[in-house]
């Protein structure tokens, strides 16, 4: 059974350090927003995982939390972002 485990923290491990790439190296505000939620998303796997090794059920109220926080900070962010670069307005014709 500790293989599992050991396997689990693997996979968790490389998809935290691939999304941190990601989230560091991305072109764009939303790339890295979506970098932001799929490392959200990998801690709460990383939290329910531990639950489940450790037999602990009381850490499973900050996965409530941090999926609440997570989703008003996306929506947030998502609806009050600035675009990164200022395209000129190609409708205009000058005469």
């Amino acid at each position: 059974m500790n293989t599992v485990w050991i396997i689990a923290g693997v996979m968790l491990s490389t998809a935290a350090a691939a999304t941190m790439f990601r989230l560091l190296a991305g072109p764009s505000t939303l790339d890295r927003l979506v970098a932001l939620d799929t490392l959200v998303a990998v801690t709460m796997c990383a939290i329910g995982t531990w639950a489940a090794f450790s037999l602990n059920t009381t850490v499973t109220y900050s996965l409530t939390a941090l999926a609440l926080i997570s989703f008003v900070g996306s929506v947030s962010v998502a609806r009050f972002r600035v675009p990164d670069v200022q395209r000129p307005d190609r409708t205009r014709r000058i005469s």
